[in-house]
């Protein structure tokens, strides 16, 4: 057994785990935030019977967040000690920011949230979960600033083997992170859509509560096509600033394995594997090139001029990533945008039609659409990390040498299939919920107890 699979197994499996939850919080927060802003602007009740609805939901989303967030970082000394030892000066220091001002931020003002229903003033209530939403985001922001400096990595001296904080302005103003930022953030406010929109769909084909699901999809359906088009347009500057900091990612990423210029972008491409080139390939004339530098020409490199480059400026070594997962991941992701980006206008134009009754057939591809941002999110996240192989800090550290040296195949092995059961386990439980609690609709249907129930019924499912 090889012991770097095992744990980047492990790594990938609690970390894609993980991000099921994160873009959930991040958007959904905001829109528990604008629904309650709504309540208070206009005293309706629908609003606040709404604001509880989805608040409920959000709740059981950012507990599993949470729980399974603590791992992550326990894995750094576990499985990957070398990497924490090399990079822990910088690497520590914006995760530690993120834990001790962003999530207290959003921790204690959720708390405040869920027991301050009736206890505080309707706009100091508000403020609460405006500030929970603000936290998550800003508790994004540091994390990414971390990550980025994985792939691109400044602000650093090497110092007795060991890579130092130089520069802590180089760290947070590093050009990674204001494409990554926003392409996380934007992310995860599509996947609240969808989600949102999805839930909506479901109850109006249920026709429960039509009036109220009805002002929760048309919202979700305005907050997800602003979304997913800004996540497009970032998307292209984010695919300009790969191709400048790490170009073998955007080669393997549309499996091109000789340089061209005007270069075409990949419809589809076979491959073979044992040669290292391609087969079979269908690509749009230029449109490549127009992708990395916003004009009809420039030379995009490909992965055999690359590999020579990276060899003679780091050392004889394979530095082409896993090029079948890398093509495929990218092109799941994308073609997951764009068709999320023509559901949202349909539900846009659905919503603002003088007569909203969606067909039957309609609202069932809603519902089953909430999986689409998951299944971007989490081949886009694929794609980011499995790219940057062979290194696990760009340009500073391979993934081979970041392994811890004490920990065996064996250990390694245990731990991942008690991961891998615990989170099933997890899984199963948070889908429970998130279908029970889905279905029951909105709290006002729950009002045979009286309404001073429903803070406790919300705070319970926490």
């Amino acid at each position: 057994m090889d012991p770097i699979i095992i744990a980047r197994m492990q790594f990938g499996i609690t970390t894609v785990y993980h991000f099921f939850f994160v873009p959930l919080t991040l958007g959904l927060s905001v829109l528990v935030a604008i629904l309650e802003t709504l309540y208070v602007r206009t005293s309706k009740t629908y609003y606040k019977d709404l604001t509880k609805f989805w608040g409920k939901l959000f709740v059981i989303n950012f507990a599993m967040g949470v729980v399974t967030g603590i791992v992550q970082e326990f894995q750094f000394g576990m499985n990957w000690s070398e990497y924490s030892r090399f990079v822990g000066d910088i690497f520590g220091a914006p995760l530690a920011i993120e834990a001790l001002l962003a999530f207290f931020l959003e921790s204690t003002f959720l708390g405040v949230w869920i027991f301050g229903w009736d206890r505080l003033s309707k706009g100091v209530h508000a403020l609460a979960i405006w500030l929970v939403a603000i936290g998550s985001n800003v508790s994004a922001l540091w994390i990414l600033i971390a990550n980025s400096f994985m792939q691109e990595p400044m602000g650093y001296i090497i110092q007795n083997g060991r890579a130092e904080m130089a520069d802590f302005s180089a760290l947070i103003t590093n050009p990674n992170v204001w494409v990554q930022f926003p392409h996380t953030v934007l992310a995860g406010f599509t996947t609240a859509a969808f989600f949102v929109i999805g839930i909506s769909a479901y109850h109006l084909l249920q026709r429960r509560d039509i009036e109220a699901f009805r002002t929760s999809f048309k919202l979700g359906a305005v907050f997800g096509a602003i979304s997913i088009i800004l996540l497009i347009v970032n998307g292209h500057a984010q695919a300009q600033e790969m191709v400048r900091s790490q170009p073998m990612k955007m080669a393997a990423a549309e499996a091109l394995f000789v340089s061209e210029d005007p270069a075409g972008l990949s419809l589809i491409t076979i491959t073979d594997l044992a040669q290292r080139n391609e087969v079979f390939s269908l690509r749009i004339p230029r449109l490549l090139s127009f992708l990395a530098y916003n004009r009809f020409s420039g030379e995009v490199k490909g992965i055999h001029n690359l590999q020579e480059e990276l060899s003679q400026k780091y050392g004889a070594d394979n530095y082409i990533p896993p090029v079948i997962v890398t093509y495929w991941s990218f092109r799941v992701m994308v073609g997951s945008g764009f068709l999320m980006a023509a559901l949202a206008l349909l539900a846009v134009f659905i919503s603002y039609r003088k007569s909203f009754q969606p067909k039957t057939w309609i609202l069932k591809i809603f519902t089953a659409a909430i999986a689409l941002p998951y299944l971007a999110n989490t081949t886009g996240w694929l794609m980011t990390e499995l790219g940057r192989a062979p290194w696990v800090v760009y340009g500073l550290m391979k993934i081979r040498d970041a392994i811890s040296p004490t920990v065996g195949a064996e250990t390694m092995l245990i731990s991942l299939i008690g991961f891998t059961v615990v989170y099933a386990g997890l899984m199963i439980a948070d889908i429970y919920l998130l279908q029970k609690f889905a279905r029951a609709g909105i709290v006002s249907k729950m009002e045979d107890q009286g309404e001073e129930q429903i803070p406790s019924l919300v705070g319970t499912t926490g």
